[in-house]
């Protein structure tokens, strides 16, 4: 018999048995839930519905009902309900549709719209109908309840077992189960190759260096397969700077049990959709912290530093100086530009990198049109900073430093004492009081240790010079002292203020003048291209050459004076030589005076046709002309079958 519900109209569009289970475990494991499913299209038939009229909607097994997120299927039945080709809609229980009080009422404003059923295994319910609607929306609302106290009963057993140390997880490589324990892996390989993460670490201060060293030593490092055929067995392989990442992080390694260091949490993707994705969390946000739990490779005190250490060497950070490395930049990291605010990055050019400099290319990173704040040579920074820095350090600053220690261990020595007596008077909070101060490392020295750091004072500048420190070691022990350092152009082109910042919170500037490129170094200075031309009204180049050797005077290039040098001096500020007697001219002033060339003046030199002289060789000649002179000379212009080849010819 037909459900008095049921109309022609909803007969004549197609009815739609949506399919759908929340994790592929259910699909593979629960195959009965998915077979009563599938039977609903049999329902369908009997209450009136052709097969060909009938469509399952299968493509959503395995995927939860809480969001409509890689849920296809949903999405194209409610678009179907929307455009009124849905007469019905199967399902086993209302939760297989919608798990969500959002989505599940705007499918039923759909259906109410265009006058869609709704089956499931309770019976026939017409949204429209208000008292239809009214069970509808109460099921959908137990629904989306069900599904958090599902989740509030898993987490809270999850959680309980957590805090006991009892959940289990997967391990990182190098720790393994006995039983209900967690112990070291048997097997003293993989143990060595931990081992020797953390030990090179330690050393070279990156986990860049630690995957070169992996590399130039030819090790390998193992990592634990999980699902397949190969489920846990280890497989060696190439280390690579996201495993050390992974290694340095993981508090496992310092035998300390940790839930809670990932968190889901939701955020809205690209297209608009809702989607859950996991976050990492800090360290004071870690739910459950369970010390000395099991055997570890390092102390937690060194799990600690490990991390400190990583955050410093991002490179990414606006305010972190990143890792000390080799290289010839003994600021690198540490300079900051001041017109933008972001750190000036490090460039080597030349052969072999013999000339570093500080660049500020953050505007190009950003493909600004604007051109790189600024480009500076790091050598006058690098020399200023390091004289700096051992007239920074003397014996009288380490002793109030150490005088500063001694007033930092008594305030620690109190809060000590406030944490003992906050422990005595609080039970309840014993264990978390105790865990945060064994975690405060307290300042102490012993009196031979800082006997050593007062000499270490008076061997500073010895040690800062040595050959056998590195660059590394110079650019760690600068970064004890300073925080950063802010370059600022001056109004001079070469003038540059360095703001430096102590570690301590003090602050200075100091001013270096920057080295003149190459052209300005060679250009000689207008006080003494001036002395050359007063000098050149009277002596010649020789006798120039002379005198500035004599006073002791070099060239731009420090080389001794010549007369090339003195020539190329005087033509390029353009310095005429001493004047020529009186009564004489020189070879272009004959040349310009008859309209000849110079070789035809030079004709009349040799020929004893006019009377010149030379003050020394390779001078310029003086030559005397008088009027008789004067005559013969344009005579013999006229004359001339070489000046006036047509006259000859005529006269021939």
């Amino acid at each position: 018999m037909l459900n008095p519900k049921i109309a022609d109209h909803h007969l004549m569009r197609k009815a739609c048995i949506y399919i759908r289970q929340s994790t592929m475990a259910q699909v593979r494991f629960n195959q009965e839930s998915t077979e009563r499913q599938y039977n609903l299209a049999d329902q369908a038939k009997s209450l009136g519905w052709m097969p060909e009229q009938i469509r399952i909607l299968d493509g959503d097994l395995a995927q939860s009902g809480e969001l409509t997120t890689k849920r296809d299927d949903f999405k194209t039945l409610v678009s179907d309900v929307a455009m009124g080709q849905v007469g019905a809609i199967f399902s086993l229980e209302s939760s297989r549709l919608a798990r969500s009080n959002k989505d599940w009422h705007r499918l039923l404003e759909l259906c109410a719209v265009t006058k869609t059923l709704v089956f499931d295994g309770d019976g026939c319910y017409d949204p429209s109908d208000f008292n239809d609607s009214l069970v509808l929306g109460m099921k959908g609302t137990f629904a989306q309840a069900e599904l958090h106290i599902i989740r509030a009963r898993l987490h809270g057993a999850k959680l309980n077992r957590a805090q006991k140390g009892e959940l289990r997880f997967p391990l990182p490589v190098g720790l393994v189960f006995d039983g209900d324990k967690i112990v070291l892996d048997p097997d003293q390989e993989v143990q060595g190759a931990v081992r020797t993460v953390f030990t090179l670490f330690e050393q070279e201060n990156s986990a860049y260096a630690v995957v070169h060293r992996f590399r130039q030593i030819g090790l390998l490092f193992p990592r634990r397969s999980y699902g397949g055929v190969w489920d846990g067995k280890l497989i060696w392989g190439r280390l690579t700077h996201s495993r050390v990442l992974g290694v340095l992080a993981n508090p496992s390694y310092a035998g300390t049990y940790v839930f809670g260091r990932y968190q889901s949490c939701k955020k809205i993707g690209p297209s608009g959709e809702i989607c859950t994705q996991s976050r990492q969390m800090p360290q004071d946000q870690w739910r459950v912290v369970i010390p000395d739990h099991h055997p570890g490779y390092i102390t937690w005190d060194q799990f600690l530093a490990n991390r400190s250490r990583l955050a410093a060497n991002r490179t990414n950070s606006e305010v972190l100086a990143g890792p000390a490395r080799e290289g010839l930049c003994l600021l690198q990291g540490m300079l900051l530009c001041s017109i933008c605010g972001r750190r000036l990055s490090t460039r080597y050019t030349g052969n072999g990198g013999l000339y570093p400099s500080y660049d500020c290319n953050s505007r190009s990173r950003d493909a600004s049109p604007l051109r790189h704040c600024m480009s500076l040579p790091a050598k006058p920074l690098d020399d200023a900073i390091a004289a700096r820095l051992l007239t920074a350090v003397t014996p009288l600053t380490i002793k109030l430093a150490l005088e500063a220690l001694t007033t930092l261990e008594a305030r620690d020595k109190a809060i000590a004492a406030q944490w003992r007596r906050r422990i005595e008077r609080a039970r309840y909070d014993a264990d978390l009081a105790e865990r945060r101060y064994e975690r405060e490392a307290m300042r102490s020295l012993t009196p031979e240790q800082k006997q050593q750091i007062l000499q270490l004072g008076k061997d500073f500048p010895r040690l800062w010079k040595a050959s056998t420190t590195s660059a590394c070691d110079r650019k760690r022990m600068l970064r004890l002292l300073i925080r950063d350092i802010t370059v600022v152009k001056g109004a001079e082109a070469k003038l540059l203020h360095l703001q430096i910042r102590w570690q301590g919170g003090a602050t200075e500037t100091i001013d270096v003048r920057r080295q003149p490129n190459r052209a300005e170094a060679v250009r000689y200075p207008d006080t003494f291209v001036a002395e050359i031309r007063t000098i050149a009204e009277k002596y010649d180049d020789e006798e120039i050459v002379r005198r500035l050797n004599g006073e002791g005077l070099t060239s731009s290039t420090g080389k001794p004076f010549t007369v090339s040098i003195i020539r190329w001096i005087r033509f390029k500020h353009r310095i005429p030589g001493p004047p020529l007697p009186t009564g004489t001219l020189t070879v272009s002033q004959v040349r310009e005076r008859y309209g000849i060339s110079l070789w035809v003046v030079h004709y009349w030199i040799k020929r004893g046709i006019v009377s010149a002289v030379q003050r020394k060789p390779n001078t310029p000649y003086a030559v005397t002309i008088n009027n008789a002179v004067d005559r013969h000379l344009r005579k013999w212009i006229e004359n001339s079958g070489h000046l006036h080849p047509s006259s000859q010819t005529q006269t021939v």
